[in-house]
């Protein structure tokens, strides 16, 4: 036993593989080696044998996923990245006593070794790996989660969530499925760049750490930079950043990044989450529209062959074009409430009528989006775009063309949630400002999620910044949908967790 570990602290099952360690080592064997020359991969090996051509001799590792250990062979499944299957090992294949004093009873499950043999198929019709050299590569020291059965059901640790979160490693590795989610949004990603460079735009990148955070009405992480002494804000969006690019001469930047938000968790919300902001020179929000349906068709297309995906029990449809609602018509349509230049008190009433939570902080933007988020937005399944939003909701769209007191601005929803927000960006200085101030009164009266005032954006926009269409697509949202995932936390590797002290005191929130 490691003199460095207190077996107080140990599971029975910990303190066995600790022994076997020790074991190996005064055996000769190395429980770390340092590498395995790796050069097929069991999906291959599977998808390319052929019963009528000799037998194929492949090298390969992988960790150990179960064991059914006889007298001279033993039969063990071996899983690697791209999938599983079995080895088949004899005592006589092996160096001297290997098989009855290193396999046997020293290597488990959970412990990843290098193959070396050759691929035929059992009597049994399996195609396997008949081992001809098996060298241990890494001693697992803590056990995988064991299958129980429970109420006539099968079940491990790695069905449960919270474990699931908080030792992602071992759920990557009990469920190739969960690995399948993360490659399927690697793709997603990479389907997005992909169409974006080919239309021409550039990928930049801007700064996480800001002076002054904006972009977007919420609270953000502050820290602070000793040597300059100054207090900075991890962002909240790129948007003023990107649209600085604008300012400078760029006509299309887009930015694949990670934004930080103060805010609760939920099944959609995690405070550190993935956008994708792309701003374009000369189009204004109907052109971005038109984008925005390409781009997500496209995106279903590249990643299952189709443009539809499942949701839950329904089948999302992004066939274009898809319907264009303004807010205001969306919420009469759900609520009977015809809300558009309603004052305050009169929207108060309507809120408490429709039994949506408000208090006296909120303004006449945080009353309506209280009641659209409430009434209308998960009813929005199918692929929509709202349009026209109030101007108090828009602090950085260019007001209407065509109708008094709204902006032009989008956002699409499907699966019954805001995937995607885009403007005709606000490019007249003065009215950006005086859209600032107001969320500096807002701010005041105690709106926390309200903008600061940006000095140098604004004089940004006093050297001239072109007609614009801005978009801002949540990269985690689209991979729930694209890979029918209900909560964030199963598109996110990592989620942030309580610690695992604070948890056992007041548990997680349901999401």
């Amino acid at each position: 036993m490691s003199k460095s570990i207190s077996p107080q602290k140990l599971s029975e099952q910990e303190v066995i593989r600790r022994q076997s360690k020790d074991a190996l080592e005064a055996a000769g064997v190395d429980p770390y080696p340092y590498s395995w020359e790796v050069s097929d991969y069991i999906e291959t090996i599977l998808g390319e044998f052929d019963d009528s051509v000799p037998q194929k001799t492949v090298s390969i590792a992988g960790r150990v996923m179960s064991r059914r250990i006889m007298g001279k062979a033993s039969f063990f499944d071996l899983q690697d990245a791209t999938g599983r299957m079995q080895v088949y090992v004899r005592r006589d294949d092996l160096p001297e006593e290997f098989y009855n004093k290193i396999f046997k009873p020293l290597i488990d499950i959970g412990d990843i070794v290098g193959i070396e043999g050759s691929v035929f198929r059992t009597k049994m019709g399996e195609i396997t790996v008949h081992a001809s050299k098996l060298q241990l590569l890494v001693k697992a020291l803590r056990p995988l989660p064991i299958v129980k059965e429970q109420e006539g059901h099968l079940y491990n640790e790695v069905t449960e969530k919270e474990f699931r979160y908080r030792q992602r490693y071992v759920d990557l590795t009990v469920n190739p499925h969960v690995r399948e989610t993360f490659v399927q949004r690697a793709k997603m990603v990479t389907s997005i760049r992909g169409f974006l460079d080919e239309k021409g735009f550039i990928e930049v990148e801007t700064p996480i750490l800001q002076p002054i955070y904006g972009g977007a009405t919420a609270r953000p992480f502050m820290t602070h930079h000793n040597a300059l002494d100054m207090p900075l804000y991890m962002r909240i969006a790129d948007e003023l950043y990107l649209k600085r690019c604008i300012v400078g001469g760029f006509d299309g930047v887009y930015e694949i990044s990670k934004d930080f938000r103060n805010e609760g968790l939920s099944r959609f919300h995690n405070p550190e989450f993935t956008m994708l902001e792309l701003y374009v020179a000369f189009k204004d929000y109907h052109w971005m529209m038109d984008l925005v349906e390409e781009l997500i068709e496209s995106t279903a297309i590249s990643l299952h062959g189709e443009n539809s995906v499942i949701w839950g029990d329904e089948t999302i449809s992004f066939e274009r074009p898809w319907p264009r609602i303004a807010f205001f018509d969306a919420i009469f349509n759900h609520t009977g409430h015809d809300l558009y230049q309603k004052d305050l008190t009169t929207i108060q009433e309507a809120s408490r009528s429709l039994n949506v939570e408000i208090d006296s902080s909120m303004g006449v933007g945080k009353l309506l989006d209280e009641v659209f988020s409430c009434c209308v937005e998960p009813q929005l399944i199918q692929p929509t775009f709202i349009t026209d939003y109030p101007i108090e909701l828009s602090p950085l769209a260019k007001r209407h063309r065509n109708k008094e007191g709204l902006v032009e601005r989008f956002e699409m929803f499907a699966g019954g949630r805001e995937l995607c927000n885009a403007f005709s960006e606000l490019n007249d200085p003065d009215d950006q400002r005086q859209r600032f101030e107001e969320q500096l009164r807002l701010r005041k009266d105690g709106d926390q999620e309200a903008m600061e005032m940006d000095h140098d954006y604004l004089r940004a926009l006093e050297y001239g910044m072109p007609p614009t269409a801005g978009l801002g697509v949540g990269i985690d949202r689209l991979a729930m949908l694209m890979t029918n995932q209900s909560s964030i936390r199963d598109v996110i590797l990592f989620p942030l967790m309580r610690s695992d002290e604070d948890q056992s005191e007041a548990g997680e929130p349901p999401i």
